[in-house]
């Protein structure tokens, strides 16, 4: 099993950045996919970004890239991302999720652990 808990969410001007954490405990965090969704009000939820288990490779949804930045910390068990640029359409809250796995995919079927979410409130 792996825990993941999300931090960092809340309300920000347009153009303003924030930090999502997700900090992960049970198994060897190293061998899982690392991912973000999101899900608006009234939507379906969304990938943002994926992360392999080295970090060497990530893969962004157009809608995020160039603005937002994964990064992960093997020692420390911890995934993060760094949302810069904000615009209101990226409201939304935001789950950390995990997969048993090698390729950065996309659809949220594919990923076995998730956290609990948090809020990212963009004010226009």
């Amino acid at each position: 099993q792996v825990q993941l808990v999300e931090s960092g969410g809340g309300l920000v001007q347009a153009g303003g950045s924030l930090r999502l954490s997700c900090a992960a405990s049970g198994r060897t965090f190293s061998s899982y996919v690392m991912g973000w969704f999101r899900q608006a009000p009234g939507k379906g939820r969304e990938f943002v970004v994926a992360i392999s288990w080295g970090g060497a490779s990530t893969y962004y949804a157009d809608s995020v890239k160039g603005r937002f930045t994964i990064s992960r910390d093997t020692a420390k068990n911890t995934v993060s991302l760094q949302m810069n640029s904000l615009k209101p359409e990226d409201t939304a809250v935001y789950y950390c999720a995990a997969y048993y796995g090698t390729g950065l995919l996309v659809h949220e079927n594919y990923y076995d652990y998730w956290g609990q979410g948090t809020q990212v409130t963009v004010s226009s």
